[in-house]
């Protein structure tokens, strides 16, 4: 299996919730019979020849922490919880809650802001000074809708995943408006192209999914 690499050694693959019974099966099946270990954070899978498989439990912690694992994985992966997403990058911007995968309330925009260019001098600062107020006026909408969006549900959502650009992202942490949302911030961060309607509809793969490091023996 493909995978990209991860940093200690071996790949992380994504798994849908929907496919991670069969895919802890078909573990079993390429390396043999398994242990399984862990805590509200990481349920590992030790098999005997030696591969191992490091399954990041989403939306943490699996309370309590305790076995069977597996079984208690499967079932806190799959469950369908209201999660609230904010994407940001400069020409553009969504805000949205699910619950499950279905999108229950979203508002997305977009703002002109002019690409760089090679002109020097006085013109070339001139038409950075712009660029900027146009960025800054993106990061203010984009602020004041996710506020607007997702505050009124606050006290029900299981967590916000940010995405877009994580630059853009980083230039807004700062903004107190967004503290409340900040505190509830999950992983993973979701790196998305320009964030439409279509796009923000597509989040709910990324963030349900089951990410899993896999280190095969030898």
């Amino acid at each position: 299996m493909g995978g990209r690499p991860a940093k200690g050694g071996g790949r992380w693959v994504c798994v849908p919730p929907e496919r991670l019974h069969p895919w802890i099966d078909g573990f079993a099946g390429r390396h043999g019979p398994f242990s399984a270990s862990g805590d509200g954070r990481v349920v590992r899978l030790m098999a005997d020849d030696g591969a191992l498989a490091e399954l990041q439990v989403p939306f943490p912690p699996l309370a309590p922490p305790g076995p069977p694992h597996v079984t208690r994985l499967v079932t806190h992966a799959g469950a369908a919880r209201r999660v609230g997403v904010f994407l940001v990058r400069l020409g553009g911007y969504a805000a949205g809650v699910f619950h499950g995968d279905e999108l229950v309330v979203s508002k997305v925009g977009s703002r002109l802001v002019q690409g760089r260019t090679a002109a020097g001098g006085w013109s070339q600062q001139r038409y950075a000074r712009r660029r900027a107020n146009q960025a800054a006026r993106v990061y203010d909408d984009a602020v004041e809708t996710a506020v607007r969006v997702l505050t009124p549900y606050l006290g029900e959502l299981d967590g916000v995943v940010f995405g877009g650009d994580r630059r853009a992202v980083d230039a807004l942490r700062q903004d107190r408006r967004l503290a409340p949302l900040l505190a509830l911030e999950r992983e993973p961060f979701l790196v998305v192209p320009d964030p439409r309607l279509a796009v923000l509809r597509e989040t709910p793969a990324q963030f349900r999914a089951v990410r899993i490091r896999v280190v095969d023996p030898g």
